[in-house]
């Protein structure tokens, strides 16, 4: 048995991650300061012998004894990050910095879940990690974008200055159940307003593509990255590779759900990526990983986790 701490252990992808290490037989410190996460995602776990939950934020420095971390913390929706972008900053840049330190300072791997945002609005399709990306350094999303970028840096720094164990897992589009309803995100709006039978936004004219990834693989390609040895580092590309245009999306979840919801399109955000498709070559190769679920197959999951959350 280890004892993991997961940063941001109460979101999305933490509380997902919380529950398959337990599930391990780990122990499990849930470090969130409940920005974007919540406690009901991990509230079936509050009475789990091992299991244990911090509110702390990772932007200020504390010590805790772990044996390996999961560095998740961080908004990762448009809206959420932008609400408080210096938040944004601080959670990616002096969060990534705290938890190295006390991964130096303690001997022990950690995990950075970074995202293919790092790529930008990319000139290469798909992107191969070898891509520095496109990414402007003062827009609207240039908080998370080089708030992760610069995170990475740090990693590799410390890596190559300290001799810290890192692993650095590029995240693409991530959908599954304990999505936000707000979050904004294209997979959660489109079922919300769907199931309210409430037109559909689309921005854009819908043919920009997305890959997405089901949840539950992308946690098992995390899983599968911390069981390498110390020479891989990442970064490695962690996402779906079939490529889907939004407007087809949406028309998929119209069907699954059986709404009556019309399509309405809107102008596109500033620095919207037009293309987003992860090249998994390195993932196939050094994690013998590639995602197993369908979108069809996770959208009905996700579907119906909204149904029962509405």
């Amino acid at each position: 048995m280890k004892r993991i701490l997961v940063t941001g252990g109460a979101g999305f992808l933490g509380s997902h991650l919380c529950e398959r290490l337990l599930q391990m037989g780990h122990a499990v410190v849930c470090l969130d300061n409940f920005f974007t996460g919540v406690k009901s995602n991990v509230h079936h776990l509050l009475d789990h012998s091992d299991f244990e939950l911090l509110e702390r934020d990772v932007a200020a420095p504390f010590h805790i004894e772990v044996d390996e971390i999961y560095n998740l913390a961080c908004p990762a929706s448009p809206i959420h990050y932008q609400f408080d972008p210096v938040q944004t900053v601080k959670t990616s840049v002096l969060g990534a910095m705290n938890m190295l330190e006390l991964a130096k300072n303690l001997k022990i791997k950690i995990f950075q879940a970074s995202t293919s945002e790092v790529y930008g609005d990319p000139h290469v399709h798909p992107q191969p990690e070898s891509y520095w990306g496109n990414v402007n350094p003062v827009g609207l999303r240039s908080c998370y974008d080089e708030g992760k970028r610069c995170a990475e840096t740090l990693f590799f720094d410390y890596h190559r200055q300290y001799g810290v164990n890192i692993k650095v897992g590029r995240i693409f589009n991530t959908y599954g159940p304990r999505m936000l309803p707000n979050d904004g995100r294209v997979v959660s709006n489109f079922i919300v307003q769907a199931l309210r039978n409430d037109p559909i936004t689309i921005y854009g004219d819908g043919k920009q593509t997305r890959s997405f990834c089901y949840v539950d693989d992308l946690i098992e390609a995390f899983v599968r990255i911390m069981a390498t040895d110390d020479s891989c580092t990442g970064p490695i590309n962690l996402g779906n590779p079939s490529e889907f245009h939004i407007v087809d999306l949406a028309k998929m979840v119209i069907e699954l759900t059986g709404s009556k919801s019309s399509l309405v399109f809107q102008p596109l955000p500033h620095d919207d990526p037009k293309q987003r498709k992860p090249d998994i070559t390195l993932a196939k190769s050094v994690l013998h990983w590639q995602p197993k679920i369908e979108l069809k197959e996770g959208l009905l999951a996700t579907i119906a986790y909204f149904q029962n959350h509405a």
